[in-house]
């Protein structure tokens, strides 16, 4: 395999999501709703395509379901550390041990979208010297 062409997004709410994807996490888009006869929304996120399918089978993960994110399944975004950390000062709060974890090569966040799909954003840029952060690591969880 070379490469992971596309990716589809199990979503219950395609209005709630579609804002999401394209705004918070800035995801640039291929084909909006409008362009299917189905409720979806095409996204690209470097050269993967993200497709969001309103099929009501969403994973609605919430914060009493996820004790840690680490043993469920999730799709990984990666970005600069500015957007990084724009991204955990806006989603930060949804559940226990969203991190950021120090995974030693990079730096990663979870976070949940309107839906509850786990998500994660990482980065590979390092943490400023002027910023003082707790990183967690995987025997916190």
């Amino acid at each position: 395999m070379d490469a992971i062409d596309h990716i589809n997004v199990d979503v219950n709410d395609l209005d709630a999501c579609y804002p999401f994807y394209r705004k918070v996490l800035e995801l640039d888009l291929l084909r909006p709703p409008s362009d299917f006869q189905g409720e979806h929304a095409m996204f690209e996120a470097g050269e993967t395509v993200l497709t969001l399918a309103e099929t009501g089978r969403a994973d609605e993960w919430g914060e009493e379901n996820i004790t840690h994110p680490l043993d469920k399944a999730h799709i990984a975004f990666e970005t600069d550390r500015e957007n990084y950390d724009r991204m955990i000062s806006e989603l930060d709060g949804q559940f226990p041990k969203q991190g950021p974890y120090d995974w030693d090569s990079f730096e990663g966040f979870y976070f949940l979208d309107p839906d509850g799909n786990l998500l994660e954003i990482i980065t590979y840029e390092p943490i400023p010297d002027d910023t003082e952060r707790t990183l967690l690591t995987h025997d916190d969880v």
